[in-house]
Protein backbone atom coordinates (compact mmCIF):
# COMPACT_ATOMS: atom_id res chain seq x y z
CA UNK A 1 0.00 0.00 0.00
CA UNK A 2 1.18 3.49 -0.52
CA UNK A 3 -0.32 7.11 0.43
CA UNK A 4 -1.29 8.95 -2.60
CA UNK A 5 0.34 12.39 -3.21
CA UNK A 6 -2.57 14.67 -1.59
CA UNK A 7 -2.14 17.54 0.92
CA UNK A 8 -4.41 16.59 3.94
CA UNK A 9 -6.95 19.06 4.06
CA UNK A 10 -10.90 18.63 4.85
CA UNK A 11 -11.44 19.07 0.87
CA UNK A 12 -8.97 16.37 -0.02
CA UNK A 13 -10.38 14.37 2.63
CA UNK A 14 -14.12 14.20 1.17
CA UNK A 15 -12.73 13.56 -2.56
CA UNK A 16 -11.01 10.96 -1.04
CA UNK A 17 -14.03 9.49 0.35
CA UNK A 18 -15.91 9.71 -2.98
CA UNK A 19 -13.49 8.26 -5.32
CA UNK A 20 -13.10 5.36 -2.49
CA UNK A 21 -16.82 5.04 -2.71
CA UNK A 22 -17.04 5.09 -6.31
CA UNK A 23 -13.69 2.36 -6.20
CA UNK A 24 -15.99 -0.10 -4.12
CA UNK A 25 -18.74 0.38 -6.61
CA UNK A 26 -16.97 -0.29 -9.74
CA UNK A 27 -15.61 -2.86 -8.01
CA UNK A 28 -18.64 -5.16 -6.69
CA UNK A 29 -19.94 -4.18 -10.66
CA UNK A 30 -16.49 -5.77 -11.92
CA UNK A 31 -16.42 -8.97 -9.62
CA UNK A 32 -20.56 -9.39 -10.92
CA UNK A 33 -19.60 -8.93 -13.84
CA UNK A 34 -16.76 -11.32 -13.66
CA UNK A 35 -19.13 -14.09 -12.28
CA UNK A 36 -20.88 -14.01 -15.21
CA UNK A 37 -18.78 -13.88 -17.28
CA UNK A 38 -17.28 -17.08 -15.52
CA UNK A 39 -20.59 -18.72 -15.94
CA UNK A 40 -21.63 -17.99 -19.58
CA UNK A 41 -18.07 -19.24 -20.32
CA UNK A 42 -18.37 -22.76 -18.25
CA UNK A 43 -21.83 -22.89 -20.08
CA UNK A 44 -19.86 -22.54 -23.39
CA UNK A 45 -16.96 -25.13 -22.36
CA UNK A 46 -19.52 -27.80 -21.88
CA UNK A 47 -21.51 -26.79 -25.22
CA UNK A 48 -18.10 -26.78 -27.09
CA UNK A 49 -17.10 -29.97 -25.68
CA UNK A 50 -20.43 -31.93 -26.76
CA UNK A 51 -19.68 -30.31 -30.04
CA UNK A 52 -16.51 -31.15 -30.76
CA UNK A 53 -17.60 -34.74 -30.38
CA UNK A 54 -20.06 -34.85 -32.14
CA UNK A 55 -17.77 -33.16 -34.76
CA UNK A 56 -14.88 -35.48 -34.35
CA UNK A 57 -17.18 -38.29 -34.33
CA UNK A 58 -19.14 -37.81 -37.70
CA UNK A 59 -15.79 -36.53 -39.33
CA UNK A 60 -14.46 -39.98 -38.65
CA UNK A 61 -17.15 -41.76 -40.50
CA UNK A 62 -16.32 -38.63 -43.48
CA UNK A 63 -12.70 -40.18 -43.68
CA UNK A 64 -13.73 -43.13 -42.78
CA UNK A 65 -15.84 -43.49 -46.25
CA UNK A 66 -13.86 -41.46 -48.81
CA UNK A 67 -11.03 -43.80 -47.79
CA UNK A 68 -12.71 -46.73 -48.49
CA UNK A 69 -13.77 -44.95 -51.65
CA UNK A 70 -10.46 -44.37 -52.83
CA UNK A 71 -9.15 -47.52 -52.24
CA UNK A 72 -12.25 -49.13 -54.49
CA UNK A 73 -12.12 -46.38 -57.08
CA UNK A 74 -9.43 -44.79 -59.30
CA UNK A 75 -8.38 -41.47 -58.55
CA UNK A 76 -9.24 -40.34 -61.75
CA UNK A 77 -12.64 -41.39 -61.22
CA UNK A 78 -13.16 -40.04 -57.84
CA UNK A 79 -11.84 -36.77 -58.89
CA UNK A 80 -14.02 -36.39 -61.70
CA UNK A 81 -16.89 -37.39 -59.63
CA UNK A 82 -16.65 -34.45 -57.28
CA UNK A 83 -15.20 -32.23 -59.70
CA UNK A 84 -19.10 -29.94 -60.07
CA UNK A 85 -20.67 -30.05 -56.89
CA UNK A 86 -24.29 -30.14 -57.14
CA UNK A 87 -24.64 -27.34 -54.34
CA UNK A 88 -23.19 -24.61 -52.62
CA UNK A 89 -22.89 -22.72 -49.16
CA UNK A 90 -23.71 -19.43 -48.44
CA UNK A 91 -22.52 -18.23 -45.22
CA UNK A 92 -23.49 -14.96 -43.01
CA UNK A 93 -21.79 -13.36 -40.45
CA UNK A 94 -22.96 -10.98 -37.56
CA UNK A 95 -22.44 -10.38 -33.92
CA UNK A 96 -23.86 -10.54 -30.70
CA UNK A 97 -23.16 -8.90 -27.29
CA UNK A 98 -22.84 -11.12 -24.56
CA UNK A 99 -21.78 -9.42 -21.53
CA UNK A 100 -20.25 -6.99 -22.80
CA UNK A 101 -18.38 -9.09 -25.33
CA UNK A 102 -19.51 -9.02 -28.73
CA UNK A 103 -19.69 -12.73 -29.84
CA UNK A 104 -19.65 -14.05 -33.82
CA UNK A 105 -22.71 -15.23 -35.33
CA UNK A 106 -22.47 -17.95 -38.14
CA UNK A 107 -25.79 -18.50 -40.18
CA UNK A 108 -25.06 -20.55 -43.47
CA UNK A 109 -27.72 -21.08 -46.68
CA UNK A 110 -27.64 -24.07 -49.49
CA UNK A 111 -28.03 -22.79 -52.55
CA UNK A 112 -29.32 -26.06 -54.22
CA UNK A 113 -31.99 -28.50 -53.43
CA UNK A 114 -32.29 -32.35 -54.29
CA UNK A 115 -29.63 -35.01 -53.96
CA UNK A 116 -26.37 -34.11 -52.47
CA UNK A 117 -23.99 -35.91 -54.49
CA UNK A 118 -22.53 -34.10 -57.83
CA UNK A 119 -21.91 -37.61 -59.51
CA UNK A 120 -24.18 -40.56 -60.94
CA UNK A 121 -23.94 -43.79 -59.33
CA UNK A 122 -22.71 -45.80 -61.69
CA UNK A 123 -18.86 -46.58 -61.45
CA UNK A 124 -18.94 -44.94 -57.40
CA UNK A 125 -19.04 -46.73 -54.60
CA UNK A 126 -21.88 -46.84 -51.85
CA UNK A 127 -18.55 -45.62 -49.21
CA UNK A 128 -18.78 -42.46 -51.07
CA UNK A 129 -22.02 -42.00 -50.96
CA UNK A 130 -22.20 -42.49 -47.47
CA UNK A 131 -18.77 -39.70 -46.75
CA UNK A 132 -21.30 -37.38 -48.94
CA UNK A 133 -23.85 -37.96 -46.82
CA UNK A 134 -22.23 -37.47 -43.69
CA UNK A 135 -20.38 -34.38 -44.95
CA UNK A 136 -23.46 -32.87 -45.82
CA UNK A 137 -24.82 -33.76 -41.96
CA UNK A 138 -21.27 -32.50 -40.20
CA UNK A 139 -21.44 -28.68 -41.45
CA UNK A 140 -24.11 -27.05 -39.42
CA UNK A 141 -22.10 -28.84 -36.40
CA UNK A 142 -18.53 -27.50 -37.73
CA UNK A 143 -19.94 -23.90 -37.83
CA UNK A 144 -21.58 -23.97 -34.71
CA UNK A 145 -18.21 -25.39 -33.11
CA UNK A 146 -16.65 -22.51 -34.66
CA UNK A 147 -18.53 -20.06 -33.56
CA UNK A 148 -18.37 -21.57 -29.82
CA UNK A 149 -14.92 -21.70 -29.98
CA UNK A 150 -14.60 -18.22 -31.06
CA UNK A 151 -17.16 -16.75 -28.59
CA UNK A 152 -14.92 -19.44 -26.15
CA UNK A 153 -12.11 -17.53 -26.71
CA UNK A 154 -13.33 -13.70 -26.84
CA UNK A 155 -14.68 -14.68 -23.30
CA UNK A 156 -11.33 -15.80 -22.34
CA UNK A 157 -9.75 -12.29 -22.94
CA UNK A 158 -12.60 -10.67 -21.45
CA UNK A 159 -12.96 -12.46 -18.05
CA UNK A 160 -8.96 -12.14 -17.65
CA UNK A 161 -8.97 -8.65 -18.84
CA UNK A 162 -11.93 -7.62 -15.58
CA UNK A 163 -10.25 -9.92 -13.08
CA UNK A 164 -7.09 -7.95 -13.43
CA UNK A 165 -9.16 -4.86 -13.35
CA UNK A 166 -10.95 -6.40 -10.16
CA UNK A 167 -7.17 -7.32 -8.89
CA UNK A 168 -6.07 -3.91 -8.90
CA UNK A 169 -9.24 -2.13 -7.55
CA UNK A 170 -9.31 -4.69 -4.31
CA UNK A 171 -5.29 -4.77 -3.67
CA UNK A 172 -4.12 -1.21 -5.06
CA UNK A 173 -6.61 0.99 -5.62
CA UNK A 174 -8.92 0.74 -2.63
CA UNK A 175 -6.46 0.08 0.12
CA UNK A 176 -4.20 3.19 -0.94
CA UNK A 177 -7.17 5.26 -1.20
CA UNK A 178 -7.89 3.99 2.19
CA UNK A 179 -4.75 4.48 3.88
CA UNK A 180 -4.87 7.88 2.36
CA UNK A 181 -7.90 8.49 3.98
CA UNK A 182 -7.04 7.30 7.45
CA UNK A 183 -3.53 9.77 7.21
CA UNK A 184 -5.78 12.64 6.54
CA UNK A 185 -7.56 11.89 9.25
CA UNK A 186 -4.98 11.44 11.58
CA UNK A 187 -2.87 14.74 10.36
CA UNK A 188 -6.47 16.39 10.86
CA UNK A 189 -7.10 15.33 14.48
CA UNK A 190 -3.58 16.08 15.20
CA UNK A 191 -3.69 19.95 13.72
CA UNK A 192 -6.89 20.27 15.72
CA UNK A 193 -5.09 18.56 19.05
CA UNK A 194 -2.19 21.42 17.96
CA UNK A 195 -4.79 24.34 17.68
CA UNK A 196 -6.69 23.26 21.08
CA UNK A 197 -3.44 23.13 22.88
CA UNK A 198 -2.49 26.57 21.60
CA UNK A 199 -5.83 28.00 22.55
CA UNK A 200 -5.57 27.10 26.15
CA UNK A 201 -2.17 28.39 26.18
CA UNK A 202 -3.49 31.40 24.54
CA UNK A 203 -6.21 31.71 27.39
CA UNK A 204 -4.11 31.20 30.24
CA UNK A 205 -1.51 33.59 28.69
CA UNK A 206 -4.75 35.75 29.12
CA UNK A 207 -5.48 35.50 32.62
Amino acid sequence: MALLNVNPTRMELSNIKKRLRSSQRGHKLLKDKRDDLVKKFLALAARNKEMREIVEEKMAAVYEGFLIAEALMSPSALNEALMLPKRAVAMETSTQNLMGVEVPVFEFHVEGAGDISPYGYYGTSGELDGSMEALNEVLPYLLELSQIEKSVQLLTKEIEKTRRTVNALEFVRIPNLQQTGKYIRMKLDEDERGNITRLMKVKDAMK
